[in-house]
């Protein structure tokens, strides 16, 4: 995770909204509910306004949240064992009060003591497992998804705060004049908080679903928007807010996906191996009698939940509402707390569909101190109308639709169409924020921040960087300095321009890179969707194989290398390129590449002739055609590069090369097939394995610059998508295919480890694969006309064919270590026999995650 990840981070999670009408109240109650008799704090006690549906429980420490429109003037509390208590209460204000419960005798006359001793939990004869077994039977009819046609609007609000703000910040001179942005009236976690609005968003939108064959249509009819934190990408905010506030909070799901990790269903199919189960609760409601089951994980670490299901005893055993919690103890960083709530109300067709979904958590860096982010994502369904087809035509549609101007939507159409409502406080979020943002402090601020996270300073029609490649190291260059800058559609949106210069100390050579791209769609080629031509010029030092500097990648941490590095590349690059991106994330990619190749350190190329003449450059004339496919995908943007949220959806990537000899001093000609397939597969509580797999072929005859270069890593940072354990330029080969395999488990073992558990640390295993060969027409060996391979001298490893072995290393790692720091061990297991060997060695990364 990087620093514009962090920064998402701190900001980052959800929220209410919606306007009252005027002349209506709403009536707030906080507080604890504890035991009379033992003072401790009672969970899951029933809280709501008598007469009325609105109601809620408390938590594992007693505390309470119970608002709503209306002038209630009583507040109630009962729970099976207690007798139940009312409250009298001021209608339309907030009221805080503190109830203690006494043991009703009556029911406590029918509690069987069996023995003194405790009592082991026990599936076996547990009549919560019998009901909650009886709960995953019904799941499939009971689940929206079994209707044939269902529509329904939704209303969806997410909402961020920071909380916890310490009183010498908001006392002081520099925050004196952002004062008006503070709210004092802010429930949370069961308490009044004084918070600082950061993101609010509100989205109408009309679903439509087809079960066979299956098909979701959303029609986005409005949506709008504001926040503070516009120094990273706002459409790329709501997309990974949804991601980690569970975009689509299925409880019939056997995993629910949130907080960027899959958490086990309390009705998955297995779930009374990983739950314990028991009945606290009768409730007799207008629609029938509802048990309410309790449930807690076996293990605290893992990704489990713990709360309560209200199942209802018709014989469809559908879940009536949920809460879901967790507790301290589980295996994610910086978070506070996390309740989920769902409710559901019975429709026509005798299923429960789901009415209202919410989520709130909080987040810090310190888990019980400091300040904290809260965020709240609140859906509303309304509206479902079953079993109604739309004409054929309709079905084949694009699965996400926008309504004509539905970001204009005034205030007059969110007044009529939200089906919740903002409180006043929530409302005026956003002329407060619009205030924020027309100060020039704050603007200088956010400048500051952009800069540091987006690693480009905007200067207006220009912006200067990437400030993270002003400085780097390497064995050819020495100390290398760079300076670098891009236009913006300030300047022009057709044209825009980048292009960086550097100086290497040690070389004392400049290099530079100038592109010019014509966007088609008015868009900056470096946003999606992308469809511009692009013309290039680039001359910089290259390791073999690696596209170190033709990427622009000059990372610091590659600064630091194990071993030697002495294959060297001077890379003179003229390009063209047109480059379209499709709605449906399908993409091609043309291009034209003029390439000169000049060896530098060590590196020699040399032909295999009797006079072992010297070839001073290898230029090459290629056109590429590159395809990219990832369905259903979703995007975080960067200031340079986009970043693929992690899903179910395989990502394929096929790139078709012909090289032309004889034209623009071309000095071969062949033709090369790459491919490469990336899925993820999510295990549950087993958590994640990432698997790639590769495939190359070259047709024709190539020197060793031109053929297939294993992807290497000297670096002391472990990089997922290179052989650990391999040097530079150490295999060729014109044919090959790889598997890289890494499984995170997320926990899972560790975190039942006496002594250690608590450190919440994760472990990882990688295994990688590489089989191919060379044939002898490009072997140099037995071909003439081709260039040596480099030889193991002078502190150099050599250049060696990939063999009929396959070359394999796998690898263990431990991370999270103080949340950001995972190392791995990494163990080469052949080809050992090569010059500089070592077996072993140690990698390192930093990923701050959830």
């Amino acid at each position: 995770m990087n620093i514009t990840w962090l920064c998402l981070l701190l900001f980052s999670q959800l929220a209410a909204a919606q306007t009252l009408p005027e002349g209506v109240v709403r009536t707030t109650v906080t507080g604890k509910v504890t035991d009379q008799i033992s003072g401790q704090p009672l969970q899951y006690i029933n809280v709501g306004f008598p007469g009325s549906s609105h109601g809620t429980t408390t938590d594992k420490s007693g505390q309470f949240s119970l608002s709503a429109a209306g002038a209630f003037k009583q507040v109630s509390f009962s729970f099976v064992g207690y007798k139940p208590v009312s409250k009298a209460i001021l209608p339309g204000q907030v009221n805080k009060v503190s109830v203690k419960l006494i043991t009703s005798k009556t029911q406590l006359s029918e509690v069987n003591i069996v023995s003194g001793k405790h009592v082991k939990y026990s599936n076996k004869g547990n009549p919560a497992v019998e009901l909650i077994q009886q709960v995953i039977d019904h799941k499939a009819q009971n689940r929206m998804e079994s209707a044939d046609y269902v529509q329904y609007n939704e209303y969806e609000r997410i909402g961020l705060s920071l909380f916890n703000l310490s009183k010498k910040l908001i006392n002081s001179k520099f925050f004196r004049k952002y004062q008006f942005m503070l709210d004092t009236t802010t429930i949370i976690n069961n308490q009044k908080q004084t918070s600082l609005p950061g993101y609010l968003s509100e989205k109408l939108s009309r679903y439509f679903y087809r079960k066979t064959p299956e098909k979701t249509i959303q029609i986005l009819q409005a949506e709008k928007s504001i926040n503070i934190i516009k120094f990273v990408d706002t459409a790329g905010i709501d997309i990974y807010l949804n991601r980690l506030y569970g975009n689509h909070i299925d409880i019939y799901d056997n995993n629910i996906f949130i907080i960027v990790n899959q958490f086990l269903s309390p009705i998955a199919d297995h779930a009374p191996n990983y739950y314990k189960f028991f009945i606290t609760d009768t409730l007799q409601t207008d629609h029938g009698k509802l048990i309410a089951l309790s449930f807690t994980p076996r293990n605290k670490g893992d990704l489990l939940f713990e709360g309560r299901l209200l199942v209802t005893l018709d014989g469809r055993y559908a879940v009536q509402s949920c809460e879901l919690n967790v507790n301290k103890q589980i295996n994610i960083n910086f978070m506070r707390s996390l309740k989920v709530t769902l409710d559901f109300q019975p429709h026509a067709d005798g299923r429960y569909y789901l009415t209202k979904s919410n989520v709130a958590a909080d987040f810090s860096l310190i888990r019980d101190k400091g300040m904290s982010v809260f965020g709240e994502r609140t859906v509303i369904y309304s509206n479902y109308v079953l079993n109604t087809p739309q004409p054929e035509s309709f079905y084949r549609g694009k699965s996400i639709q926008t309504a004509v101007n539905f970001s204009k939507a005034d205030t007059g159409y969110w007044t009529r169409h939200r089906t919740d409502t903002l409180t006043a406080r929530e409302a005026g979020t956003y002329a407060r924020i619009n205030r924020l943002q027309n100060m020039r402090s704050f603007k200088t601020a956010t400048w500051i921040a952009a800069t540091i996270t987006g690693d480009f300073a905007d200067l207006g029609p220009i912006q200067a960087g990437p400030v993270g490649s002003l400085f780097s190291h390497n064995t050819q260059e020495g100390a290398r300095f760079q300076l670098g800058g891009r236009t913006t559609p300030k300047f022009n949106q057709t044209i825009y321009l980048d292009g960086s210069l550097g100086y290497g100390t040690r070389d004392k050579q400049f290099m530079y890179e100038l592109n010019t791209y014509f966007s088609l769609n008015k868009t900056p080629y470096y946003r999606y969707p992308n469809h511009y031509f692009k013309v290039g010029y680039l001359y910089d030092v290259d390791i073999p194989g690696q596209s170190f500097a033709a990427n622009s990648s000059q990372a610091a941490l590659n600064s630091f290398q194990s071993g030697s590095t002495n294959y060297w590349l001077y890379d003179r690059i003229y390009s063209l390129a047109y480059v379209k991106e499709f709605d449906n994330h399908f993409s091609y990619n043309l291009g034209f590449r003029n390439w000169n190749q000049r060896p530098a350190g060590t590196l020699l190329f040399q032909r295999n002739d009797l006079a072992n003449s010297l070839v001073p450059a290898l230029t090459t004339n290629e056109l590429t055609l590159a395809l990219r496919y990832v369905a259903h995908e979703q995007i975080i943007q960067g200031t340079r590069d986009r970043h693929t949220i992690h899903s179910k959806y395989p990502i394929y990537n096929l790139q078709i090369t012909q090289a032309l000899n004889g034209r623009l001093r071309g000095d071969y000609q062949y033709t090369r097939f790459d491919a490469s397939i990336y899925k993820r597969f999510y295990m549950s509580q087993l958590g994640y394995g990432d698997v790639t797999l590769t495939g190359s072929l070259i047709a024709g005859r190539v020197p060793f610059p031109l053929l297939n270069i294993s992807p290497a890593n000297q670096s002391v940072a472990y990089k997922a998508d290179a052989y650990n354990k391999m040097y530079y330029l150490e295999f060729v080969s014109d044919h090959y295919m790889g598997l890289n395999f890494t499984q995170s488990f997320n926990g899972f073992f560790l975190n039942k480890v006496p002594l250690i558990n608590h450190l919440k640390w994760r472990e990882y295993l990688s295994f990688k694969f590489l089989y191919g060969g060379l044939r002898d027409e490009n072997n140099p060996a037995k071909t003439s006309g081709l260039y040596r391979f480099p030889a193991a001298s002078n502190g150099a490893y050599g250049t060696y064919a990939l063999g009929h072995t396959p070359y394999t290393e796998v690898g263990a790692g431990i991370g999270n270590i103080f949340k950001f720091l995972r190392i791995d061990l990494i163990k080469r297991l052949n080809y050992l026999d090569h010059p500089g060997i070592s077996s072993y060695s140690v990698k390192l990364s930093f990923s701050p995650d959830f």
